[in-house]
């Protein structure tokens, strides 16, 4: 039940017919676990305690630095090489005292995932790395536990929902790992602060509706955010007939250096000595193509699995989108049944 101070402190959101007093009585009852207390993770947290979910688990194994001030603003300059875990759990919970909250300084591993994730309603996932998404992805599909994703890259970032009411999961979409060099981290390339806040925000917003059983929820869509353009892109996806159920969680492997990805510099080589050999697809929506592009055709994104077969089966056929995201996620979705030469443009256009 919900005291009376607790009525008080969500009164606007209690209001909204959508939510009502059954939809807090959700929230207060949800259990729900955050991988990663970073950027993704600051801004999920801090809205999910203010929203009222009554018990929330933190799992980070990372210490404040100050690099991470401009983005982390859970944290401030005393906080820095403190458990991120343990001060986030102590800040939320003066932030909002009827939220339990568990804090766990310690990395998610083979060896734990099952028993933290087993513990709660459902899975928030933050992390910066792709062997944490993978375990995190997997133990969810074996557990049937719901999963809330966000990451970001440059300029860009990705939010969707899997494993929900079974439909698709990550490996849907990302089926393999790619190589530890193959995707620089925010240390290398840099990030804007307000990324993953905006990112973040879209990330507590579908844990709210899955808890509330309202609106629309991300399954089977990926959300692609861009803070530069303000462009808010969703691209469906579907369950991949050749994956297997997972059984049982398993370790994750970085994969070796991907052969087919090349870089801007690579391209133009081509061009340059063998145009006629190479087939350039930008996969970005129609307008980004005509604000500005760098030859080739257009094929959005959402488009292009029901004209692969049009695609000429004799040629270097070299996928390219802003970041290098889209045009990645193409090459891994039509792998296993393209039989042509495919190469992803690395790091995009830009």
């Amino acid at each position: 039940m919900l005291a009376r101070e607790e009525l008080k402190r969500y009164n606007r959101q209690v209001i909204l017919p959508e939510i009502g007093l059954s939809g807090q009585q959700k929230l207060k009852a949800a259990k729900v676990l955050m991988v990663g207390a970073g950027g993704l993770g600051c801004p999920v947290l801090q809205y999910l305690v203010a929203a009222g979910v009554g018990e929330i688990g933190i799992v980070d194994d990372d210490r404040v630095d100050e690099s991470n001030l401009h983005r982390q603003i859970l944290y401030s300059s005393a906080d820095v090489g403190k458990p991120k875990a343990v001060v986030a759990a102590e800040k939320l919970k003066i932030m909002n005292p009827y939220v339990e909250l568990k804090d766990y300084h310690q990395r998610l591993t083979v060896e734990n995932a099952e028993e933290l994730i087993r513990a709660y309603d459902l899975i928030i996932d933050g992390s910066d790395n792709f062997p944490t998404r993978y375990l995190v992805n997997d133990t969810c599909v074996q557990l049937n536990k719901t999963l809330v994703f966000g990451s970001i890259f440059k300029f860009e970032g990705n939010v969707s929902v899997f494993n929900y009411l079974g439909g698709p999961q990550y490996r849907d979409i990302f089926p393999e790992a790619p190589a530890n060099n193959d995707v620089p981290n925010c240390a290398e390339i840099g990030v804007l602060g307000v990324l993953p806040g905006l990112v973040g925000l879209y990330m507590a917003n579908e844990a709210i509706k899955i808890i509330c059983e309202i609106g629309e929820i991300l399954s089977g869509k990926l959300m692609t955010v861009n803070a530069l353009d303000n462009a808010v892109s969703i691209f469906k996806f579907a369950k991949q007939a050749q994956q297997k159920p997972i059984t049982q969680k398993q370790g994750v492997e970085v994969g070796k250096s991907n052969k087919q990805e090349i870089s801007i510099e690579e391209l133009e080589n081509w061009l340059e000595k063998t145009p006629d050999e190479v087939f350039l697809v930008d996969v970005r929506e129609d307008y980004e193509f005509e604000d500005f592009n760098i030859g080739g055709i257009n094929i959005p994104f959402d488009e292009l699995i029901d004209k692969a077969d049009a695609l000429p089966k004799n040629k270097k056929i070299v996928f390219c989108c802003r970041s290098g995201q889209r045009s990645k996620m193409v090459v891994e979705l039509l792998q296993p049944s393209f039989k042509g030469e495919m190469y992803n443009l690395k790091n995009g256009i830009y």
